[in-house]
């Protein structure tokens, strides 16, 4: 396995900025980026998790690469060059040997001279693409048992059968074993059954067929079941994971027999067979802490980069303001990430997004909506610096030139129990101003003996007091006053019209209703 490694290396390391997209492409990193970026993005992907399937499209890309340089015509000096030299394996197919590539202790052919038992075929591209099914975080593959094969209906009968024998290694069985258990009964090495559509377009995510059932052997497997709508009208959805088939197979040399019963409705489906190890959410996570962290300097630029004025747009963006409050489980955040391919500087807990897609898998941004893959999965370096160090705060705000400043939520200011008193600068009869005596001395209330009808009329270095008004009438004085103006419009409908009534209020004091 070392060496397959350190060859896989050796190869990433020869290829170039094409070859790279391509790579990453294939199994769904970011293609953009620098060189060397790509390089070392390919390099973890070949350290951490070189699959066989990864494995092979590296020595496809290596050998396209060296094929196209070994077909370029050669010069030479004394002979004239033979523009059909490239194509004489076709021809001669017995006779020329085959043409070995010089590379790191491998030997490859030339794309148009390959031989399968001694006769030459046609270039690969020629060949029907293979079905692929999407990578899934929570399972790494150790080995390939069945490759994707299509399910073809036997007759027209809607419900189909079609049955699968294969034989476990030894080395396969002592990794069952040896594994450990993630929960009774549950190994963490499987084989799993996996059934996608038959499209050879881009990588297929887990679909069944209508009335699907698995058989092992001489036992029925249980397969996920519909989550209920609590939405009318809505359908059912299934969650479409990778069957886990363990439990039911023979763990020695002996042969297992798997059926897939399936409805033939019109649409095409193919079954592949993995030999997968199943990681936790904390796997992953520790995983994401080793390779996925960003350095905050780099986000501190990613900050300029948003907040950068726009000579284009009339509105100058002056700062944003982030929470740090995950949206998922309204928590403070412990692990904040994002996907790199959002466009927004929020970020949510990647602990309990990792546990929520553990549980049931979507991958959508919890913030914006859209996939955040496991692989696109970033840990805000600046972001968990400024957890550290601002723990009294739940939001900040990042400025134009890329740093911040916490936002702490203003204290509600303490309203008096008391009511505000409405103070007019009105004078009275003499042409002084009156003075509010608070004590309650030398004046009398709204509607005392004092004349002033609502003012406090004591004088206080010879000035008196301006006018003041009771603010504190309850509603039962206002209805009161409401039902004697009805009576008196009844008296006034029987007894002709009556007197006008004085208003109770003198000038310059106003009412509170």
């Amino acid at each position: 396995m070392a060496a397959e490694l350190v060859e896989a290396k050796n190869m990433v390391m020869s290829f170039r900025v094409s070859d790279l997209q391509m790579l990453l492409g294939f199994v769904g990193r970011s293609k953009s980026g620098l060189k060397h970026e790509l390089v070392t993005r390919a390099l973890q992907l070949v350290q951490f998790d070189c699959s066989p399937e990864l494995f092979k499209k590296i020595k496809e890309l290596y050998e396209t690469r060296y094929a196209k340089k070994s077909s370029e015509p050669v010069p030479q000096p004394h002979r004239p060059l033979d523009p059909l030299t490239m194509h004489s394996t076709y021809e001669r197919a017995s006779t020329v040997p085959r043409t070995p590539l010089t590379g790191p202790n491998i030997d490859y052919p030339v794309l148009y001279g390959k031989y399968l038992n001694g006769l030459g075929r046609l270039p690969a591209k020629t060949l029907k693409p293979e079905v692929r099914l999407v990578k899934l975080p929570f399972f790494n593959m150790l080995d390939e048992l069945l490759k994707p094969t299509e399910l073809v209906p036997q007759n027209n009968e809607k419900l189909q059968e079609s049955p699968c024998i294969f034989a476990l290694t030894p080395r396969q069985v002592e990794l069952i074993r040896n594994s450990r258990e993630l929960q009774p009964g549950v190994k963490a090495v499987q084989v799993v059954l996996r059934i996608c559509y038959s499209d050879t377009s881009s990588p297929q995510e887990d679909q069944y067929p209508p009335n699907i059932a698995v058989k092992v052997n001489h036992s029925y497997c249980s397969v996920p079941g519909y989550y209920p709508s609590n939405k009318p009208g809505v359908e059912p959805k299934r969650p479409c994971r990778p069957i886990n088939l363990t439990h039911l197979m023979y763990l020695s040399s002996a042969t297992n027999r798997i059926t897939v019963t399936w409805g033939n409705y019109g649409k095409s489906y193919s079954v592949a067979l993995y030999l997968v190890r199943q990681l936790t959410s904390s796997e992953l996570l520790q995983r994401l802490k080793t390779i996925g962290v960003k350095h905050p300097e780099l986000c501190k630029a990613l900050v300029k980069e948003k907040l950068r004025l726009d000579p284009d747009s009339e509105i100058a963006t002056t700062g944003v303001r982030v929470s740090l409050i995950c949206p998922l489980v309204k928590m403070r955040l412990s692990v904040p990430c994002r996907a790199e391919t959002c466009a927004h500087l929020q970020c949510f807990d990647a602990v309990f997004y990792l546990q929520m897609n553990e549980k049931k898998p979507t991958w959508m941004c919890p913030v914006c909506d859209k996939p955040a893959p496991y692989d696109q999965l970033i840990i805000d370096g600046l972001l968990s610096k400024i957890l550290s160090e601002c723990e009294d705060a739940d939001e900040i705000e990042y400025l134009v030139d890329g740093s911040w400043c916490p936002i702490r939520a203003e204290k509600e200011r303490s309203c008096s129990p008391q009511c505000p008193i409405l103070v007019l600068g009105t004078s009275d009869t003499n042409g002084l101003l009156s003075s509010p005596n608070v004590n309650g001395g030398g004046g009398s209330m709204l509607g005392g003996s004092g004349g002033g009808g609502g003012t406090m009329g004591s004088i206080e270095n010879g000035k008196l007091g301006a006018d003041v008004v009771d603010l504190t009438l309850d509603s039962s004085s206002s209805s009161e006053e409401e039902e004697e103006e009805e009576e008196d419009e009844e008296d006034e409908d029987e007894d002709g019209p009556r007197p006008k009534r004085r208003c109770p209020f003198q000038k310059g004091l106003v009412s509170a209703c």
